[in-house]
Parts: C-alpha cells; structure tokens; sequence
C-alpha cells in the first residue's frame, strides 16, 4: 500500500457530507442563512481546530487580489475563513475524496464559490504551473507525507519568487516515537514524523528562507487536554472536529496529548518565504 492509499484509506469515509448537515439540522442551523463560523467547530480539521487557524492567519502576510493554495486542505475550512478575512481567492487540495465533495458542498452553502476551490490531488505532486501562487499554508497534513522534500520542493515551485509559505505539524520529539492511535493515524502506519531540525534542512534545500519557527506544544497540550476532560465529562460538543475522526477520537486527543507531554512529538508553527 502507498502513503496516499493510506492516508485516504484512515480519513476518507462515506456519506461525510450527509453527516454534516444531520449535525446543523439538530443545531437548528438553517441551511439558507449557513456562515463560515457555523461551521467553524467542525471544517478546522487539524489539532485544535479553529483558534489554531485564527493564529496562524494573524501572522500571515496575506491581502486581498492575492491567490493562496491551501495543501492537505481537508474539508475546506480554513479555505473559506482565509478567503473571507483577507478578500482572497484560495485554491484547496487534497487527497481525499469525500473531503473534496464535502468541501465544495459547504462552500457552495456559504456563498463563496468565486472565492474558494477545492481539487483532487496530491501535495507531492501538485497540478498547478510554476510561481502560479502569491503564498501558501499546510496545517498538520506533514506527519502524513512520506517525501517530505518532494511535498517542500512542490510548494516552492508553484509558488511566485518571495511567496510565503506557511507550516504547522507535530514534529518528533527527542524521547522516542509517539504512541498510538492518534489523530494521523490509529496504528503508526502512514506516519512519517521528522525532527524540527531536519525539516528545517529540507525547507532551506528546497528553495526557502527566512525561517522562522515557533514551538506551540504548550498550547496544543492544553487543547487536547481540554478535548478529552469535556469527552469524560460528557459535555463535548457533538459538532466538531472529533465527527471525522471516528469512534477512538478521544483516545487519539489523549495519546495526542501525552506525546506532547513525554516529548515524543513537537508542534510547531513556521512561517517562511520562497528565495527571489
């Protein structure tokens, strides 16, 4: 098996879509009037969700006219917030087909079709032409890439010469590999973790500069931390991320949260731009 067929394999599943508005029908949310910060709670699909988009878009160089791609863009979410805050087009990619569908349903739902595209494909092997983007941004989508300098090199190509591009991810800790089932995977299988070090070395190989990275392992711990004492106390919301992580989404937050904890992974933040 491939690290595409698994990674589809662990986060594709059926009906996604219809889930999704089963949800916004017992909120009472009317489809007619659906905003970006309805769907907020569920469509951020990385570790800690929406607060996590919100802070990386605030140190992001991005303006209205400019073009983005989004890489490993999951259902879209961060798409369609960028797009409305900063009156920019993004561009979404991802290798997971019902999240494609899914996407662009809900961007349909919203309004923001002109804005916000979302395709089939893969970051390793990016369908756009060269210096096509004025910037770019992959969130928690590297722990499933098996060539990370291909997913590097691919990002800087498409983008244009000074383009940003920016990055979180769980990078691997000093103390040993992480236990699992965790949010990228339930079995170790598709998961491809690298010291910051080292992704560091890949980004400069493959045409970036200006590097600068932020350790957030703080407040990823206590999101998880939060996630799972809301779960045991049952008052987790029923609309959010946890909907597409399947029935071990707690033990997945906790072990999350425990790596992090053991140094066994790292989150990091990184913000960088494509060498004129």
């Amino acid at each position: 098996m491939s690290s595409t067929e698994s990674c589809t394999g662990h986060w594709g599943q059926a009906d996604l879509y219809e889930q999704i508005l089963s949800e916004l029908s017992a909120l009472s949310k009317p489809l007619h009037s659906l905003t970006v910060e309805d769907l907020a709670p569920m469509d951020h699909f990385h570790a800690r969700g929406f607060p996590a988009t919100v802070e990386l878009a605030d140190k992001l160089p991005a303006s209205s006219e400019q073009c983005l791609l989004d890489i490993g863009c999951g259902v879209g979410g961060p798409a369609r917030y960028l797009a409305q805050r900063f009156a920019c087009r993004v561009t979404g990619i991802d290798i997971t087909e019902s999240f494609v569908e899914t996407g662009n349903r809900l961007t349909a739902l919203v309004g923001l079709e002109t804005q916000v595209q979302i395709e089939l494909g893969d970051g390793q092997r990016l369908p756009y032409a060269d210096d096509q983007f004025d910037g770019a941004y992959s969130q928690h989508v590297t722990m499933n890439v098996a060539d990370r300098a291909a997913f590097f090199a691919e990002a800087c190509r498409v983008l244009k010469p000074g383009g940003f591009f920016a990055l979180t991810e769980h990078g691997l800790g000093d103390t040993g590999n992480p236990c699992y089932p965790v949010p990228w995977s339930l079995d170790g299988s598709g998961s491809y973790l690298i010291p910051i070090d080292e992704t560091r070395a890949l980004l400069e190989e493959n045409g970036f500069e200006a590097i600068q990275i932020e350790q957030t392992g703080a407040r990823y711990l206590s999101g998880y931390r939060a996630a799972v004492a809301k779960a045991e106390a049952g008052t987790l919301p029923s609309f959010g991320v946890h909907l597409l992580m399947g029935e071990s989404a707690v033990e997945q937050m906790r072990n999350a949260g425990r790596n992090i904890e053991e140094g066994r992974t790292c989150p990091i933040q990184l913000i960088c731009r494509k060498r004129r």
